[in-house]
């Protein structure tokens, strides 16, 4: 039943609300990832997985283009770590080093809302396990250690894959501003996806579920798709205790 004021308006419902803490560089460790704050010596290890003479189409929705040397890659890294407000991480698969990057974004803690994006993930990283845990892990970070309310990813409207992932990853997609941007020279229509804090539980245990061992083989084939548990007419239906059974590590 909607609330109304003393003037007979309708109005949003009550919430016992202080703020949340701005994000800071931590360590999340999953089963088969590892997500951390950037640092200048991940530059080389980055250049190496991100810049290779097939990889410039994974810079083409990128505020700027593909580094062209490592130095470039260098002041990539530079340009993200002095950045005020954003706090960047990179990607490591277990055993492995940076195969990518992900910045939280846009910050608003008295109002509980951030956005992951800048997110640029290798060849080598795209269509695994890796890559679920780590979006799943910042996540993860936002709701139930920082407390946020809102978890936004925005992109290009002409970006399908990155459109395909929001939507896998259980985002729900709010509309589109047109003209928003002006971005290497031409025009970009920005998408919005959010998450809510009242929908992350039900998220949190599809991720959770999908990323079990048990749902891939011996191969390593996943049984059940993330996308069809993330739906919210999805077939995960684990109980909070279920959904609990397995946890990242806490962040350090």
């Amino acid at each position: 039943m909607t609330r109304t004021n003393e003037h007979g308006q309708p109005i949003g419902e009550a919430v016992d609300w202080e703020g949340a803490p701005a994000p800071v560089p931590v360590v999340l460790t999953g089963r088969y990832v590892t997500v951390c704050g950037l640092e200048h010596e991940h530059a080389p290890a980055l250049y190496d997985a991100l810049c290779g003479p097939e990889d410039a189409a994974l810079w083409t929705y990128r505020i700027a283009g593909m580094p062209a040397t490592p130095a470039a890659m260098d002041t990539v890294v530079a340009g993200l770590l002095a950045h005020p407000t954003e706090v960047t991480f990179a990607i490591c698969p277990r055993g492995r080093g940076p195969e990518g990057i992900a910045t939280l974004m846009r910050a608003d803690p008295p109002n509980g809302v951030v956005e992951v994006g800048g997110i640029v993930l290798a060849r080598s990283l795209q269509r695994t396990p890796a890559s679920t845990e780590a979006m799943y892990l910042l996540a993860h970070h936002v709701f139930d250690a920082l407390g946020y309310r809102r978890y936004e990813w925005k992109c290009d409207s002409l970006n399908e894959p990155s459109r395909l992932a929001a939507s896998r990853l259980g985002f729900t997609y709010e509309g589109r501003f047109r003209h928003a941007m002006v971005y290497q020279g031409r025009n970009r229509d920005t998408d919005w996806f959010s998450i809510t804090d009242d929908e992350w539980p039900r998220v949190r245990a599809a991720h959770e579920a999908w990323l079990d061992r048990a749902n891939f083989d011996e191969s390593g084939a996943q049984r059940t798709r993330l996308g069809d548990l993330t739906a919210p007419e999805g077939g995960c239906r684990r109980s909070v205790a279920e959904s609990a059974a397995w946890l990242p590590t806490p962040p350090s």
